[in-house]
C-alpha cells in the first residue's frame, strides 16, 4: 500500500523531486552582427547539472528585456546535452529590430553598462521524464566600440 501512494505521489508531482534544479548563469551576451533586419545578440548560457546523470535540452522559451523594454521572445527546439556533473555552455540568440533599437537609444543607456532581463522555461528531458527548469537572470552588457553611435557618425564626416 505505501509503494502504491508513493508511486500516485510521485506521478502526480512529476519527476521535479528527482531532479537537482541544473544552475543557470549567463557567462556573457555578445552583439553578434547587425544586418538589415536589425541586431543580432548572443547569450552565452552556461548550464551546470549536479546530477550524476545527464539531462537532455529539447527547447526553451525566452522574453529578453532590454533596459526595461521588451524587446524579443521566442522559443527554440535545439537539443543539447547537460552531463551529469559538468557545466556545459550553450549559446541563444536574439535578435533585435531597429525600431526597438532606437526605443532603447532614446534612453540614453550608458553603453557600458546596458542593462538587461533573461526569463525562460528550458525544456529538460531526465531519465525520469520532463521536466521545465525556470531561468531569470538579470546583468548588464556592454556595447562594442564598433557599434557605438559615435563611430557610424564618423562615417559621416
Amino acid at each position: 500500500m505505501k509503494r502504491l501512494v508513493l508511486l500516485g505521489f510521485l506521478l502526480i508531482t512529476g519527476c521535479s523531486l528527482l531532479v537537482t534544479k541544473p544552475e543557470i548563469a549567463v557567462k556573457s551576451v555578445n552583439i553578434a552582427g547587425v544586418d538589415r533586419e536589425g541586431v543580432k545578440m548572443d547569450f552565452l548560457v552556461a548550464v551546470t547539472n549536479p546530477n550524476s546523470y545527464g539531462l537532455k535540452l529539447t527547447g526553451y522559451t525566452y522574453n529578453l528585456l532590454v533596459a526595461d523594454l521588451p524587446l524579443a521572445e521566442g522559443e527554440n527546439h535545439d537539443v543539447v546535452e547537460f552531463n551529469g556533473n559538468t557545466t556545459t555552455d550553450f549559446r541563444l540568440p536574439v535578435r533585435i529590430t531597429f525600431r526597438d533599437l532606437l526605443e532603447i537609444l532614446k534612453r540614453r543607456p550608458d553603453p557600458e553598462n546596458i542593462p538587461y532581463r533573461l526569463t525562460a522555461g528550458l525544456d529538460l528531458h531526465a531519465p525520469f521524464g520532463r521536466v521545465v527548469i525556470p531561468v531569470d537572470k538579470n546583468g548588464t552588457f556592454a556595447v562594442p566600440q564598433k557599434y557605438r553611435m559615435n563611430q557610424f557618425l564618423k562615417l559621416f564626416e
